[in-house]
């Protein structure tokens, strides 16, 4: 580590130590590089000279050494510059503790003091991760570090990764639940399963493959919630020292598990393991890797300014929010600690009007043909730049009446300022446009990055808009959320009157996109149409594709009744689009799942109603081989596991609920388990007169058992009602013509 060296390659990991950042380089050829530099963290103090004379003596009391120093900053709301303190930590790690020795004194309000230190110091450096770098270090010290790409740049590369998975053998439930297998331990070329009596073996095997590989990223299954964790205290017990990280000074960061209530539903988001010097990503505890994988990641590590193994364990709108603190940062904008904006008082009728949120049609029931579907491009993000929707923006002080008018609602538009949120998502609409684009002109593996990165783009600018009014956001504020919500109702009416003045009928209508049909209208009437709403409304808006048929379904217990977000149809090209049914739900059975795809995939050879009519015999025969199956014991137990999510404690359900029989099972188990956790279960006798025997956890499955088979089949007539009660096929229907013979012919074998 001593001497000088130059090299170029990608900024890849930091955190921060006793006297700095720690940094993390791959070379071009792949070769990590590590190298410290000191950093100053710093928060903001607004307050009265009297209060502020008592901070430094207060921090020094608390033995924190620290600079305080004099500046001026940006208020977001009113845009005024206000006169602040400037407090510099010499020691990073003790910046949480400066926060709460400044925070304890009365009179003062603190601003950008919970970011994460390494976050702050690449906002503050202006570094990204995966940026491109020219860079020298001289006796481990970052010496010069000269940028050579800028996460502005739509095309880029990426450093070579050696990458190594890790996962337990066996079905994929919850090794904590009871099944734990043998360990896997996967590169490219080579596959060892690690086995032996000895768990000295185990801890030896792993440190013999990664001193052999020394990969830069592990992807596990599991490896947050029972994984690593199982492996570190194998690690402890034994005093065999474990090569996880590649900074063998520093320990693994961690973080613990919890569970949440937001928007009425229970959350459990499993703890964090994350690495020194090397990437652990969790496949079961990331969303952004499971929609978008690593090109997706590293597409919004760089944007966001985000460590790739924090992002990786995130939400989207976590993400999005680092955007607009970055921003905020690099513009000397004050970064609130606890959002300070209440909700303006509103009247019951106020209310009536401001909070109604998008606007849906009720769909006409039924199958239709000649149908073509208009979207509007990421409307609501495009809404809130196009008119500058910000918390700063909406009902200005600067403005007052001259603003531009929302629709509807009375609120008020600022003139004068681009707005923070707006600042934010033009660039991401732009990006995703170029991705897009770029997917259509592309194949093979750089059409699957271009789709990884729009993909990603995709998620953010969707979360963009519920973060806007989100309560706790740095920078939400309801009345902007309600602002875009009005200009969305604007435009979708107008395009409704656009649409009808040239003859076509609406059939459904749903937020951002709208179903219509006239007699001979073919592609090029569609794209006319498109290009009238957008002149109308000024925002982009895109013919979906025109379908060969298309079902609006109906409620189960209003036939009569349609649903805004549940249909299914085919397109001219023969693609399928389908929502609200079983095959896009996580908590039913993949029995269910598989045999509702395979229906689809008959009926989407229909070119028109009457040959999908001619088509239902066939469709019939799928549920009846999938009923066959059932009923002889040949599906597995996997395939018949329902997910459902605790919303407690097992101890705390007093009902006998399938979920609570199955987490109470569990429990007897010696699994711990916690509200928001997803226990998988199945069916054995839901009639059983002991509650305890009528579900089992899947992980607790033998070869002594047999599902209910009345349950799981009235599972698959419902799936199949689902599609073809347009039809007139409804579940008794299914269940006389289908089910009865088939229960005739052969006793069930549950």
């Amino acid at each position: 580590m001593d001497g000088r060296r130059a090299f170029r390659g990608w900024l890849f990991d930091l955190y921060p130590d006793a006297a700095g950042m720690v940094l993390w380089f791959l070379d071009e050829a792949g070769h990590p590089h590590v190298a410290r530099t000191l950093y100053r963290p710093a928060f903001y103090v607004i307050g009265p000279r009297a209060r502020l004379a008592h901070l430094g003596p207060a921090l020094a009391r608390a033995g924190i050494a620290a600079d305080l120093e004099p500046t001026r900053r940006q208020e977001l709301l009113s845009g005024a510059e206000l006169p602040v303190v400037r407090v510099a930590v010499h020691r990073p790690l003790l910046l949480p503790r400066a926060v709460a020795v400044a925070g304890r004194l009365p009179g003062l309000t603190l601003f950008s003091c919970d970011i994460g230190l390494p976050q702050l110091y690449l906002y503050e450096t202006r570094l990204f991760p995966l940026g491109r770098y020219e860079v020298e270090v001289a006796d481990g010290r970052l010496r010069a570090i000269h940028p050579l790409d800028s996460p502005d740049d739509l095309e880029y590369a990426v450093p070579p990764l050696v990458t190594m998975h890790l996962r337990l053998s066996g079905d994929p439930v919850h090794p904590g639940h009871g099944r734990p297998g043998e360990l896997e331990i996967a590169v490219p070329g080579e596959h060892v399963v690690v086995s032996g009596e000895r768990p000295e073996d185990l801890l030896h095997s792993l440190n013999r493959m990664l001193q052999r590989y020394d990969p830069d990223l592990l992807l596990t299954e599991w490896g947050d919630a029972f994984l690593l964790p199982r492996l570190r205290r194998l690690s402890r017990a034994l005093g065999i020292p474990l090569a996880l990280n590649r900074d063998p000074h520093a320990a693994v960061r961690t973080r613990r598990a919890r569970s949440y209530v937001t928007y009425g539903r229970t959350v459990h988001t499993a703890g964090a393991q994350m690495l020194a010097g090397r990437w652990h990503i969790d496949l079961q505890n990331s969303f952004l890797f499971s929609e978008a994988e690593l090109g997706g990641l590293f597409e919004i590590a760089r944007l966001a300014r985000l460590p790739v193994q924090s992002l990786a364990r995130t939400s989207v709108g976590t993400a999005i929010s680092s955007m607009q603190v970055d921003r905020a940062v690099a513009q000397g904008v004050l970064v609130p600690w606890h959002k300070r904006e209440p909700e303006a008082f509103k009247t019951a009728a106020e209310l009536l009007t401001t909070d109604k949120g998008g606007l849906a049609y009720q769909p006409l029931v039924g199958v239709f043909e000649g149908v073509g579907e208009l979207d509007f491009a990421s409307m609501y993000p495009t809404m809130m730049a196009r008119f500058n929707l910000s918390p700063e923006t909406v009902n200005c002080a600067c403005c007052g009446a001259a603003g531009r008018p929302v629709p509807e609602i009375g609120h008020r538009v600022c003139r004068r300022r681009q707005g923070l949120v707006p600042a934010v998502l033009e660039p991401l609409l732009a990006r995703r446009a170029y991705y897009k684009r770029r997917r259509a002109e592309t194949t093979g593996a750089a059409r699957a990055l271009y789709d990884q990165r729009q993909t990603a783009l995709k998620w953010c600018l969707v979360c963009s808009f519920g973060y806007l009014g989100y309560r706790n956001a740095r920078f939400g504020r309801i009345e902007a959320h309600e602002a875009t919500t009005a200009f969305a109702r604007e435009m979708l009416l107008r395009a409704k009157e656009v649409a009808e003045a040239q003859g076509f009928r609406l059939l459904h209508a749903l937020v951002d996109a709208m179903w219509l049909q006239r007699p001979g209208a073919g592609p090029e009437a569609y794209a006319a149409l498109a290009r009238e709403i957008e002149r109308a409304t000024g925002l982009p808006i895109f013919v979906e594709g025109l379908y060969r048929w298309i079902a609006f379904l109906p409620a189960r217990t209003h036939p009569g009744v349609g649903v805004p977000n549940r249909y299914l149809g085919v397109f001219t090209d023969g693609t399928t689009k389908v929502r609200g049914i079983e095959v896009r739900r996580s908590d039913v059975p993949a029995l269910v799942v598989q045999t509702q795809e395979a229906l689809l995939r008959v009926l989407v050879q229909a070119r028109d109603l009457a040959e999908l009519r001619r088509l239902v015999p066939r469709a019939l025969a799928v549920l009846a081989e999938a009923l066959v199956q059932l009923r002889e014991g040949s599906v597995p137990a996997s395939a018949l596991a329902l997910t459902a999510t605790l919303s407690q404690a097992p101890e705390a359900y007093r009902s006998h609920h399938p979920v609570a029989l199955a987490a109470r099972a569990l429990a007897r188990s010696r699994v711990h388990l916690h509200p928001g956790e997803a226990v998988r279960y199945v069916v054995v006798d839901r009639r059983a007169r002991i509650p305890e025997e009528r579900v089992r956890p899947l992980a607790l499955v033998g070869t002594d058992w047999s599902p209910d088979v009345e349950y799981y089949a009235d599972l698959l007539l419902r799936a199949v009602e689902t599609v073809l009660a347009p039809l007139g096929y409804d579940r008794a229907r299914l269940r006389r013509e289908v089910w009865a013979p088939l229960r005739r012919d052969r006793p069930a074998t549950g």
